[in-house]
Formats: C-alpha cells, structure tokens, sequence
C-alpha cells in the first residue's frame, strides 16, 4: 500500500514542526524525542544515523512485546538464575533482570531465544545497545583496565578480541586506542 520510505531527521523534524504549528498554533520543542519514541517503539526502523525508515508492514506486524511471566520463568531457569556475563546469582546479592539480546526497538521479539539472565549492573551496562556493541565497549573497558594495572597477558588477550571486532567490521564505529 505505502512504498518504504527512508526519512531522514531533518525531514521529518520540519515536517512535525509545521504539524504542530498548524494544529496547535504552538512551536513544538523537542522533535527529535518524538522521533527517537517513534523508533523505539518500533514504528521506525534506524538505517544510519539520523536516517529512519518507515515501512507499513513492520510497524504493523511488530511483536514487541515485553517478555510474559512465563517466558521470565524459562529464561531465569535456563541461564541457572545467574548473569550470563558475570555469573552472579541472587545468592551472592545480584538483583536479575531477563533481558531482550536484541533490543526490542531495533526489532528484537519476546521470545525465549532472544532473552537472556543479566544482574543488574550488566543490564544498565548494555544499555539499548546490540550484544556485540556491549562486548566491544566491555572489552575496551578490560583493555584500558589492565592497561592501567600493567596486566600484559590480559592486554594482550583484550587486544586480540578487539582486533577480531575490527577484522570482520563489527561495530566499527566504536573505536578504541591501542
């Protein structure tokens, strides 16, 4: 019915403008929030940055919904009640969360598959990022860590994993110092 259509932010943020005006005789104040609500409830699928892509389909055939109680049950229980990252368990104080892998807003289901055990430092720390965004920037974290410590053999390690990231061109835009 509709053809996709990539919208770029500045298109779309006069566009909202002159809506607003028309309709409220008011200067609306932030566009760009309304933009980000929109692609984060999944209405707009993120091309680059600043670009958005409106397809018909996917916003009305998206199942992005949070996770049942149910599926936190058998998520929990199959990740043994521990972070997936850490290991830490409720047992040793951890707060869980079960968490999307991908993030719901960039078209991650609530399915069992793409749930995961996080303590709630980790899941803070992933922030709405992919789950080889959140590996790279934790690695940098390690890198810069064991740097400051004189680890070598744990420099080397992290230095080989990140050169791994940047040998397939995963997630090039998180750049680290060597």
């Amino acid at each position: 019915m509709y053809p996709d259509v990539e919208i770029h932010t500045k298109d779309v943020v006069d566009w909202v403008n002159s809506k607003y005006l028309e309709r409220t005789g008011k200067i609306f104040r932030d566009p760009d929030r309304g933009i980000r609500s929109l692609y984060q409830k999944g209405f707009l699928q993120k091309i680059a940055k600043g670009v958005y892509k409106y397809d018909p389909k996917y916003a009305q055939n998206k199942r992005q919904a949070d996770f049942t109680i149910t599926q936190k049950n058998e998520i929990l229980k199959r990740d043994g009640y521990k972070c997936v990252i850490c290991g830490a368990g409720r047992e040793n104080g951890a707060e869980l969360h079960v968490d999307h892998i991908k993030p719901k807003d960039m078209g991650g289901l609530a399915t069992i598959e793409n749930g995961q055990t996080l303590c709630s430092q980790h899941n803070f720390l992933k922030k709405n990022l992919k789950q080889t965004e959140t590996g790279k920037k934790m690695f940098i974290r390690l890198y810069e860590l064991s740097k400051k410590e004189g680890n070598l053999e744990l420099q080397k390690f992290c230095i080989e994993i990140l050169q791994t990231f940047e040998d397939f061109n995963i997630n090039g835009h998180i750049e680290w110092e060597k």
